[in-house]
């Protein structure tokens, strides 16, 4: 399997010629009622079944950066009450989150936004425990490749990710932290339809100025330590009554 990966490594560089900078762009699209919990089944009436946000992964031949489009980072709220009357609020928005990578280097740093602070998480890149099915499909004219695992590193939810990947673009590069595969990920699917990730263009250009800029305002922290400040958060919210429901 090894040798095979690195044949498909050294044929996507081939392809790849002169093309080596340029953006994908998705289209994220999420089942909100899947998020809500089996006690508060009532909300479903509160919001709608599916919402679809826009992201770009911005890449060079080194390193890539995914960044929801700007444009799309509206918040809206919704107001209710459930079971005995207790109030709930549901905020939905598109999270503020950049995945930067670069594999030479086995790193990568996250940006994200919580409650109007940002946080930056160091990461090392890791090679996802993927199997690799026969099925292929077709993503804005290239031949994709099936490769799925089962996630468990959050202890509270396991999620079962399928991605498709083509060898006819660079190796690891992908949308969030699916870029670990002998090619670029064009789709994902979370849970079969939970959260679905899908690129709708591609587009090979020189990069803009800004468009590659490495994440470096907000509080450093850990993997754990930012899940700590998440929890802690959401059971304050719950404890009021709330909840926020996000992509």
């Amino acid at each position: 399997m090894i040798i095979g990966i690195l044949v498909s490594v050294a044929a996507a560089r081939v392809v790849w010629g002169q093309n080596t900078d340029g953006v994908i762009n998705y289209e994220m699209k999420v089942n909100l009622h899947r998020r809500i919990p089996a006690d508060r089944e009532s909300m479903k009436a509160m919001v709608p079944e599916y919402r679809s946000t826009k992201h770009q992964l911005f890449f060079n031949a080194n390193e890539s950066i995914y960044k929801p489009v700007i444009e799309d980072d509206e918040e809206e709220a919704f107001n209710g009450t459930v079971g005995g009357g207790g109030n709930v609020q549901i905020r939905m928005r598109n999270p503020n989150e950049e995945f930067y990578t670069k594999p030479s280097e086995i790193t990568g740093l996250i940006k994200r936004e919580f409650f109007g602070k940002d946080y930056l998480i160091q990461d090392t890149l890791k090679i996802r425990p993927w199997k690799f099915g026969t099925e292929t499909k077709d993503i804005q004219g290239y031949t994709c490749k099936q490769a799925y695992y089962t996630d468990e590193s959050q202890p509270d939810r396991k999620m079962e990710v399928t991605a498709w990947y083509t060898d006819q673009l660079r190796a690891n590069l992908g949308p969030e932290r699916y870029g670990s595969l002998p090619g670029a990920v064009l789709a994902v699917d979370i849970n079969n339809g939970e959260r679905v990730i899908v690129a709708r263009s591609i587009e090979f250009r020189p990069l803009k100025k800004n468009e590659m800029k490495v994440p470096s305002s907000g509080q450093k922290v850990s993997e754990k330590e930012f899940r700590k400040i998440v929890d802690e958060q959401m059971k304050q919210m719950g404890g009021r009554g709330g909840m926020i429901i996000r992509n």
